[in-house]
């Protein structure tokens, strides 16, 4: 027996309430609250979890009862390879048996294509289906084509009944389904439009029944609203196994792919591709394309070392102080956090004299690569001082360290792999923090780099003088 009730649920956020309200109690959003109707089940009398006399109603067998963690095979589960590099680090190595992928980003930042292009390298020895609610058949050939994606194993279907789409995948058992997007799917029991909060959690809720009975790796497209979150409810990044976010600047070829969860490796991880007509590129050596077109002998620019999962990359941040023309200067920043920044500017004022009450800020990390680390606080100050002063900062030096709050200089992590990785691209000079350098494990000489271990942030630009 079934009791109808009506809800009230956010399209925005997925809240739940018994009555509407115009402003939603959880994500603040206006007008955000529908009207559903649920079936909730209504037990009948007299029933119980347990028969009479104390009996359980549910009979567990061998299979059913609490394995011993000793007893667990701990067999690594072979991954599949997508023959991107890059991609594949980012999944920890490849993509897991049975799990569920979520890929979000900005419209037209390349998700499709990424899709397709590692379908031309595992419909070698894989079957694929491919999923599209968006395109139809024809479109999607006609963007195979340009990318030179045409592999006998890749199966398209276009269609947007989740029910359907679960069916072809039960007949046809494909070693990889990949769907573009979620946002498309609907159940026709549901009431409500496509892509709804509720169409787009119960849509993925029977794919991962489904999938996870058959172990099929799936790779879910998802948009992103227009704060940058995925679209849905929250709980959707909670059902799936990998969140990945692919980023980037549109008006810029570069494009990253970064892990914000992973449940079979690292959420440090990123990926680096270059768009170009025939599609994404890997970019191995990060680094040198970041640095690359670097300006010569101008004041403002200081390259900074990052380390994202076990990789050490080097990027360029520039600095400009301008006089300001109005009462209140402006502070705006690219690639580092804003507030980040205006404590390094109090910090620079208090305890190393240099003003920028009177000037324009502004702070830019050069490729697109967001800096978020505190390793990169050294780099800002010294662009930041370098303008201030009109003093260039030599085109081999690089700098990292943390800045606290007493104009000191803290140890970061990860300092000899930053050290050796500027060794590499040939700087010769490496400004650090002074506990860093005496926590080297060799000679600082070993390295081949002359190495600058400062106290402060005075220290630093002093060293960049000597």
């Amino acid at each position: 027996m079934a009791k109808s009730k009506n809800v009230y649920v956010c399209n925005q956020c997925g809240y739940e309430s018994s009555k509407w309200y115009g402003k939603c109690p959880s994500c603040g959003e206006w007008n955000t609250l529908e009207e559903q109707v649920r079936e909730t089940a209504v037990p009948a009398p007299g029933a119980s979890g347990l028969r009479r006399g104390g009996a359980p109603s549910v009979t567990l067998t061998a299979s059913d009862l609490p394995t011993s963690i000793r007893d667990i095979s701990t067999k690594d589960e072979p991954r599949y390879s997508t023959g991107m590099g890059e991609l594949d680090r980012v999944l920890g190595g490849g993509i897991v048996k049975g799990s569920l992928i979520l890929l979000g980003g900005d419209p037209g930042i390349g998700k499709s294509t990424i899709l397709l292009q590692i379908c031309e390298y595992m419909g070698r020895g894989l079957k694929i289906l491919y999923v599209s609610g968006e395109e139809s058949r024809r479109q999607l050939k006609l963007r195979a084509m340009r990318l030179g994606v045409n592999s006998e194993n890749l199966y398209v279907l276009a269609e947007t009944d989740v029910e359907r789409v679960i069916e072809n995948i039960r007949v046809m058992k494909p070693d990889i389904v990949m769907i573009d997007s979620i946002q498309t799917m609907m159940m026709k029991e549901l009431s409500s439009s496509a892509g709804s909060v509720v169409q787009v959690r119960e849509c993925t809720n029977a794919i991962m029944r489904s999938i996870k009975a058959l172990e099929i790796p799936t790779i879910l497209v998802g948009h992103v609203n227009k704060d940058g979150a995925i679209a849905g409810p929250k709980v959707l990044e909670h059902i799936v196994d990998a969140v990945l976010y692919l980023e980037g600047d549109r008006h810029l070829s570069y494009r990253i792919l970064r892990a914000v969860k992973n449940r079979y490796g690292s959420t440090n991880e990123i990926g680096v591709f270059d768009m170009q007509d025939n599609g994404l590129r890997e970019v191995e050596n990060p680094s040198m394309m970041l640095l690359s077109g670097r300006p010569v002998n101008v004041s403002g620019t200081c390259v900074a070392c990052t380390i994202e999962g076990t990789r050490p990359i080097l990027a360029e941040v520039q600095g400009l102080a301008a006089s300001s023309g109005f009462g209140n200067p402006r502070r705006m920043s690219t690639g580092f956090d804003i507030s980040r920044m205006n404590l390094i500017i109090a910090v620079l004022e208090k305890r190393s004299g240099y003003f920028f009450a009177n000037m324009d800020t502004y702070i830019n990390v050069v490729g697109g690569l967001r800096l978020m680390e505190p390793a990169a606080d050294l780099a800002v100050a010294i662009a930041l001082v370098s303008s201030l002063k009109d003093v260039c900062v030599g085109e081999d030096v690089i700098a990292f360290g943390e800045i606290g709050l007493a104009g000191e200089l803290r140890a970061v992590n990860h300092a000899e792999a930053r050290i050796r990785e500027a060794a590499r691209l040939g700087f010769n000079k490496c400004i650090m923090p002074y506990h860093n350098l005496q926590s080297l494990s060799g000679s600082p000489q070993d390295y081949g780099i002359h190495l600058y271990g400062v106290r402060t942030i005075r220290q630093a630009v002093e060293a960049l003088e000597s």
